[in-house]
């Protein structure tokens, strides 16, 4: 039987609860790769406990966008929004495709961060890179 939830202990937001399409992105090697990305470049070297890593900083992001979706989709606070999407049940749909979003945002980032941007071409930024990489062989099939 193949589980469809699954939970990571997060320091900052307890329990991040993950269904299967999200873990398979975050199993994925250009993912995995966020693990070695400082969030603050260098910063750690001034204040050591500036450690947090783009992996983890992706999965707080993707932890929030769904909290702040399922709260703008809360029928009692939002009917307007909620029938919206109602119509043709897109709630799942729209709430999958917020929280993707939000997890793949920095898939792009190089190591040191935003100090390494200079190196790119002009006009060329972590943003298309990000697109690169989720239109990449290895990511297109999840």
């Amino acid at each position: 039987m193949t589980k469809h939830q699954h939970e990571l202990r997060d320091p900052i937001h307890n329990f991040i609860t993950l269904d299967s399409d999200e873990r398979n992105v975050i199993d994925s090697a250009p993912f995995q790769r966020l693990r070695y990305i400082h969030q603050l470049a260098f910063t750690y070297l001034v204040y050591p406990g500036a450690t947090h890593r783009r992996f983890e900083h992706s999965l707080g992001v993707m932890e929030l966008a769904g909290r702040v979706f399922d709260v703008l989709v809360r029928a009692e606070r939002h009917p307007a929004v909620v029938d919206d999407f109602e119509p043709d049940h897109k709630l799942p749909y729209w709430r999958t495709v917020v929280r993707l979003g939000a997890l793949c945002h920095d898939l792009g980032h190089m190591p040191f961060s935003h100090a390494a941007e200079v190196l790119l071409e002009k006009g060329y930024h972590h943003e298309q890179l990000s697109v690169d990489v989720i239109l990449s062989p290895a990511m297109k099939p999840l």
